[in-house]
């Protein structure tokens, strides 16, 4: 059987899944939904919660349902959620490797029993970790497993910089790269605002004072442990992430945007994921844009690059 394109398939029914369905119906993205969870009672009361907002004029009619592995056979993504997340006061997202490998092996032999054609969209934490070793364990085509990866940082720091300067944050271009984590980078030599390159923003835009980058940088990496701190949990910007992967996977859209992919090369490295620009069609992954580096970018590429490499050492 081949791809029902538009066909999603929600794995884990928690904070984050239920986020990404009520974000999906919401931008009327796409209209054959279904929702597998371990305890499947859950899933069900997500799927009746979801399904009744579909009577409301502003939502398309989509067919919302409870299922099981076997409707990834024609799927045409899958988004995986499932597995524990940071709790508050714990913010290290690679202290959940062990437990999430377990259930991510778990998660890739059913999936893989019925598909190697849809595009796997992972949030599931550490995701460049798990990302990278289970496209390797079950040889999973590359350019169809994906993580959210930086794609929520990148928002937040296009939303911190527009903030300081003023504008819309779609006015920014500017990615956050390599590690889902602490060691998540800034490359500065390429961030700029409609063409203004980052150097030049202060004077361009008359603020008081230069931008702090370390200070930025910081903000971006804490406030998503912050989030966590402050509610328990995050879900609407991770569900918001999911869906731009998951529009631009369903629309064709060949835009650009930071995920988390199996390095094939780029910078020289090819044993690691980690997030970097790529175009994305309805095949998943087209190509992988190498931006220009600056020498202090390469390194920071490099520091982020031998801390994921020492995770996956560790399975």
């Amino acid at each position: 059987m081949g791809i029902s394109y538009g066909k999603l398939v929600i794995i884990g029914a928690g904070n984050v899944g239920s986020a990404v369905l009520n974000s999906v119906l919401r931008m009327n993205i796409i209209d054959d939904i279904v929702v597998i969870n371990r305890n499947r009672d859950r899933a069900l009361g997500e799927v009746l919660d979801a399904s009744h907002t579909t009577a409301f004029a502003y939502s398309s009619n989509a067919s919302i349902r409870v299922g099981d592995y076997s409707d990834c056979k024609d799927a045409h993504i899958i988004v995986i959620t499932a597995g524990p997340s940071i709790l508050p006061g714990n913010h290290d997202r690679n202290t959940l490797l062990k437990k999430n490998v377990e259930v991510m092996d778990s998660v890739m032999k059913q999936i893989t029993t019925y598909t190697r054609e849809a595009v796997i969209i992972m949030i599931s934490n550490p995701l460049d970790v798990l990302t990278y070793y289970f496209q390797k364990k079950y040889d999973y085509p590359a350019n169809k497993i994906l993580g959210t990866g930086t794609l929520l940082d990148t928002a937040r720091f296009n939303k911190m910089l527009g903030d300081l300067c003023g504008v819309d944050a779609k006015n920014v271009v500017g990615f956050v790269l390599g590690e889902h984590g602490s060691t998540s980078f800034i490359p500065w030599n390429t961030v700029n605002i409609v063409g203004v390159p980052f150097d030049d923003l202060t004077d361009k835009f008359g603020l008081a004072s230069p931008i702090d980058k370390e200070a930025l940088l910081s903000e971006t990496k804490s406030i998503g442990p912050h989030i966590v701190d402050l509610k328990g949990y995050t879900s609407s910007g991770v569900a918001l992430a999911a869906c731009r992967i998951i529009g631009a996977i369903v629309r064709n859209e060949h835009c650009i945007v930071p995920v988390s992919t199996v390095m094939r090369g780029q910078y020289g490295y090819d044993d690691v994921a980690m997030s970097l620009p790529c175009i994305l069609s309805k095949t998943g992954i087209d190509r992988i844009i190498e931006l220009p580096l600056d020498a202090q970018a390469m390194d920071d590429l490099r520091i982020s690059h031998d801390h994921l490499r020492e995770l996956i050492d560790l399975i």
